[in-house]
């Protein structure tokens, strides 16, 4: 049945109903999920679809289930090449091209790759003519028309079967998949320069693809997602300090937003704030707190009570005994320095003139 399918597929490929195709391709998927081919010629579909994070989902899929499958190395690099991931697609490229060195697609898609890097950097000035990937490197198999007939096949859009969000910080976005009791064999997240490609496989049930391209670029070795009991969380570290306004990438409302953080230019390595606390030299604040003390000037009461803790600090224990004896005794209206006074009577309070003393009923 599922080569049937695949036949289908196939035939629907070369009629140019590339969404047709990518429907079949699906439909022989669910009934063989371990064919690597399958996954590889979806991808193929999928790219004349236009459907670019698709297509490197699906040749991801073939790589994994057949690291030997050098076509799913160069789909995986035409769809990178076309999501301007020039560093992702070259890293495939490479790779597909030491499976097969007689193909000769690979080592023209890597210099094409070298070109746009280097353009990218502002190395080399950019050409006054831009032609597609597939146009001049494909073979027959890969060279279609890319908008489909008009008689293709439609399919409705789908609810998502796992709720996401996002949230940013300046130097990293936080994605959180709502997928609860998964287990972490059955996830497999893959980054690129600007995609992230996410698929839950659970034994049984349709497997769940999340494959955004990205706002912004980000730095793949600096990533990482860990899979807890009720959510997939993902992290992204972003390679510019900019504010992502949505987490998918649209042209008609790409406008980078620099947060409060250095530019990294070209030359530069980018620096990220470190979580190393940083340390505190005690001894030198508590003497520098001493000193503002010292010298700050106050008037008033705050000049008077000041003086009074002074000389409490630096008396004797007798002279500390008067001090607080006459005080409490007096209701705060008199302050001996004299034990030998105030230590064998009560201390009397006096008021001050035009005031009358009042004894605190307790």
């Amino acid at each position: 049945m599922a080569s049937d399918l695949e036949k289908q597929a196939k035939e629907a490929f070369i009629d140019d109903h590339f969404e047709l195709a990518v429907d079949l391709y699906t439909q022989a998927i669910a009934l063989d999920p371990k064919n690597s081919e399958l996954y590889s010629d979806r991808a193929q579909a999928n790219i004349k679809s236009n459907n670019l994070t698709e297509a490197v989902a699906d040749a991801n899929k073939a790589i994994e289930l057949d690291g030997s499958l050098y076509k799913a190395y160069l789909r995986k690099g035409i769809a990178c090449m076309r999501l301007e991931e020039y560093q992702t697609a070259k890293a495939a490229l490479e790779l597909g091209a030491s499976l097969a060195p007689e193909e000769s697609r690979f080592a023209k898609l890597i210099k094409e790759c070298d070109e746009l890097i280097a353009e990218e950097n502002g190395e080399l000035p950019k050409q006054p003519t831009e032609t597609t990937t597939t146009e001049s490197v494909t073979s027959a198999e890969d060279i279609h028309p890319v908008n489909p007939p008009s008689d293709e096949v439609t399919v409705a859009p789908v609810k998502p079967k796992y709720r996401h969000e996002f949230y940013q910080k300046p130097e990293e976005v936080v994605v959180t998949i709502f997928a609860k009791g998964i287990p972490a064999k059955d996830v497999a997240v893959d980054f690129g320069e600007q995609i992230l490609s996410v698929s839950i496989d659970v034994p049984g049930e349709d497997t769940y693809h999340f494959q955004p391209r990205l706002f912004g670029k980000i730095i793949r070795e600096k990533c990482r997602f860990d899979v807890l009991s009720t959510k997939v969380e993902i992290r992204l570290a972003k390679l510019e300090p900019i504010h992502w306004t949505s987490l998918e990438f649209r042209k008609d409302s790409f406008v980078p937003v620099k947060v409060n953080a250095p530019v990294i230019g070209a030359a530069q390595r980018p620096s990220y704030p470190s979580s190393k606390p940083k340390r505190v030299d005690w001894d030198k604040l508590e003497a520098q707190v001493k000193k503002e003390e010292k010298d700050e000037k106050l008037d008033g009461d705050a000049a008077l009570n000041k003086f009074f803790q002074e000389i409490y600090k630096d008396a004797d224990e007798d002279t500390r005994r008067a001090m607080r004896k006459s005080f409490v005794e007096s209701n705060g209206t008199v302050l001996s320095t004299n034990w030998k006074e105030v230590g064998t009577k009560k201390v009397e309070g006096s008021a001050p003139d035009g005031m009358e003393m009042k004894k605190w009923e307790y």
